[in-house]
């Protein structure tokens, strides 16, 4: 929402620092929450630092049915220090701060297998393109060179910056493929690029799933 990409969601997904005093008073919120923890795996450090996202329903009355989704580690996104130096820091009505994560950590971290977050990401972009565009910095033409998803807006940028393409296809091959007439071409780049993101997520997943399956058989026993 913040970033200008709403969609409705019954969950809260949590990046945090894993430190044994974070931890505590992460425990008490959630105490606070009378959250509990669903499926696997469980609520320690070990599993965060590895990868896992430990999930928690709340069953608070204010509260009720909330799923609450913790993790310290994603596939692909920068440590946590570098996620808070970059963090954006949005302020309520009521006074509360809510620091969250910088939107290209954010578009990064929705990188993975699932259908859903690609519109989400392709949407988080381009609005981020038509609000900034008219006051664009050299850092955000980067970025949008790098995340762009939509070959028409792919053609709008290279029409005013071809140089800056021509240099960048180095680090995203797909842009020698930004050009009138290759339309189709750059529609089917962008489709690999996206196929090639999947299974790079679906490997890192892979041996993560596999602790998973024997925590759930040591349960069920």
């Amino acid at each position: 929402m913040f970033y200008g990409a709403a969609e409705f969601s019954r969950d809260v997904d949590l990046a945090i620092l894993v430190s044994p005093a974070n931890l505590a008073r992460l425990r008490q919120v959630l105490e606070d929450l009378q959250a509990e923890v669903i499926a696997v795996p469980p609520f320690e450090a070990g599993y965060l630092r590895k990868g896992h996202a430990v999930h928690f329903r709340c069953f608070e009355p204010e509260v009720s049915g909330l799923r609450i989704d913790v993790m310290t580690k994603m596939r692909g996104v920068d440590d946590f220090k570098k996620l808070w130096r970059r963090r954006a820091t949005l302020s309520l009505e009521d006074g509360t701060i809510c620091e969250l994560m910088s939107l290209r950590d954010l578009v990064q971290a929705k990188k993975t297998q699932r259908d859903k977050d690609w519109p989400m990401l392709r949407r988080l972009v381009e609005n981020h393109y038509f609000s900034h565009r008219g006051s664009r910095t050299r850092s955000e033409l980067r970025f949008w060179f790098a995340e762009i998803r939509t070959p028409e807006l792919l053609l709008e940028l290279a029409s005013g910056y071809p140089t800056l393409r021509k240099n960048l296809v180095r680090t995203r091959p797909l842009l020698g493929l930004v050009e009138p007439g290759k339309e189709t071409a750059l529609s089917e780049a962008l489709l690999q690029e996206e196929m090639a993101e999947r299974q790079a997520d679906r490997d890192y997943w892979a041996p993560l799933k596999r602790e998973l399956e024997r925590l759930r058989h040591t349960r069920r026993k």
